[in-house]
Parts: C-alpha cells; structure tokens; sequence
C-alpha cells in the first residue's frame, strides 16, 4: 500500500507539472530579431533570467544581422525587433512596416570609426578603405553620419563590406584604413593602439539609439504581449541595479565575454528606464528621425521618406 504522504505528494508534483504546462501553452511565443550588440543585452538577461517566462511569455531571441531583419520581419519569421531609430526609419520608408514601442539604449562612445595612427582628420580619410556593414545598418548610417557632419559623403571613402566583429578583426590585422563598428568589438581595437586610434564616436556625434519595435498586424493583436515584453526589458534593467555582478556574467556570456569585461563595454552606453523613455517618446524621438531622414536619403538608403512619422512609433506601453 502506497503510504498517504507519498500519494499527496505526487499528486502535488503532478499538479505543478500540470500548471506548468498549462503555463507554457498560454505563453505568448514572440520571435525578436537582434545582434549581439552590448546595448541589446538585457534582452538576453530577461531571457536568461526567466522575466520573459515570469510574465507570460515565450520569446526566441533570434540573431539576425542588421541588413536582414527586415527580411525576417517582412516574410513573419520575428514578430518584433531591436535596431537604431534611424533602421525603423528606414524600413517604414522601404516598404517594411514597423511600429516602434520602447527604447532601450543610447550609445555614449559605444559606436565609433577607428583610423591609422597617421590620420589626424576626417579629411584624411578621402580615398581610404573603410570596413563597414551593409547600407541600411547602424554602422553605415553612423559612418555617413560623421561624414557628412565634416562636408564629407560616403562618395569620398571606399567602402569594403564587413560585418562589425570582421571590421574590428580585420583593422587589428593590419586590413583597411579605417574601420567603423561598436562594442564589443570596438573594445578590440582600444585594446590594440598600435594598430590604430578612435577619431570619433558617438560621444562626439550622439546619433546611435536603440528601440524595440513590432509589426503593426502584430502589435494590434497582442497588445497584452507587447506591454509584457516593455515590462520585462525595465524588469531587466531593475536586475542590473540589484545585482550587477551576476546581470553582468549572464549577458556576457551571450557574447562571450567575462562579467567584467561585459561591465567595461556597457559603460560606453545608457541603458533607457521608463522615464527616460517617457521623455525620449516626447519629442527627441521624432526630432532626431527628421535628422536621420536627410542622412538616409543623402546615402541613397531610401529613395523617399517615410510618409508619417507618427505611425512609426506608439508610446502607450511606456506610460
């Protein structure tokens, strides 16, 4: 005879098992395209971290090069996606809706076009062979940017195309001018001087910004889905103040990089709270994506610009 508090204490687990399930069947699947990027962590950090899970949620973070994501998007392989203002922009402009709903970081020094030690200015670069990613990236448009902040165009430079870990890998061995990437990678070439030197970053032109958006078919039928997945990210970012040093181990891991290696990249980025996304949705938001517009169509990313600006981005899931 099976003794009672054994039989009760199956039944328990059973129980449990039972509501887990339950549980994992009414998750709302979300399948998120992103890099590995530093500025992106914390969504690996509610991943890892069971925030997601927490709050209802069964998210596949999918890494998918910034030049594609709007593919995945397009054919439904990911619902939602992390990348710069300036990439919504373009995507909207090109024919890939996407309804941006939170912020997550902004890039102090983070992003940045390491030279030779012999360049001493911008005007030095014309002609020069310059590893970056693919029209329609962050680094291409960061490029552009500081470019045409110095009466230059992407006219001037020749541009060999580099994924942002090849472009830090290839400058460091001694290929290309110059190079334009962001942590981690960039961190490869501080660590490297005598290959060469940072001549910009995004401490001097403040152009880098990342938010998460979704497809607006998407958003307008799980609206529930997409003020959890706000949640989480701020969830996450609660961690990171409670426990850095364990936040820290778990997101570099994702990019393998120590803990505190992973602290030293991060410092060259803000990561975004609610009020500074309330803020940020208030007006910066549209002001900079009017800027960007004239850089996109300078660099022939898009051939015209987005037709509304104010449907690109929903602030109702930061209030």
């Amino acid at each position: 005879m099976v003794p009672t508090v054994f039989k009760l204490a199956t039944l328990l687990a059973a129980g449990l098992c039972a509501a887990g399930a339950a549980q994992a069947q009414g998750a709302t699947k979300i399948a998120l395209g992103m890099s590995g990027w530093t500025g992106f962590a914390p969504l690996t950090l509610a991943d890892k971290a069971g925030i997601f899970k927490k709050n209802g949620l069964d998210v596949e973070l999918k890494m998918i090069p910034q030049k594609d994501r709007h593919l995945a998007l397009a054919s439904d392989a990911i619902q939602c996606a992390a990348t710069t203002v300036e990439t919504h922009v373009a995507w909207n402009a090109n024919g890939v809706p996407i309804v941006q709903i939170f912020q997550m970081d902004k890039s102090y020094g983070a992003d940045g076009l390491a030279v030779r030690n012999d360049v001493k200015t911008f005007a030095d670069l014309k002609g020069k062979a310059i590893g970056v990613s693919a029209p329609g990236t962050a680094p291409y448009f960061g490029l552009a940017w500081m470019l045409n902040k110095n009466g230059m165009t992407l006219k001037d430079v020749k541009l060999v195309s580099l994924e942002p870990q090849p472009a830090a890998t290839a400058f460091v061995a001694g290929q290309n001018d110059a190079a334009m990437t962001y942590e981690p990678y960039l961190s490869t070439i501080r660590a490297n001087p005598d290959a060469g030197k940072i001549l910009a970053t995004t401490l001097d032109y403040p152009m880098v910004m990342d938010t998460v958006g979704c497809a607006p078919t998407w958003l307008k039928a799980n609206p529930k889905a997409a003020q959890a997945l706000t949640n989480s990210y701020f969830e996450a970012l609660e961690m990171i103040k409670a426990d850095p040093a364990k936040a820290n181990e778990i997101m570099g891991s994702a990019v393998k990089q120590s803990g505190e290696q992973f602290a030293k990249s991060s410092a060259y980025l803000r990561w975004q709270d609610k009020a500074a996304n309330q803020k940020f949705f208030a007006g910066e938001l549209t002001a900079f994506m009017k800027d960007a517009e004239k850089i996109l169509l300078e660099a022939g990313v898009i051939r015209k610009a987005p037709e509304n600006l104010q449907a690109t981005f929903d602030a109702s899931f930061i209030k």
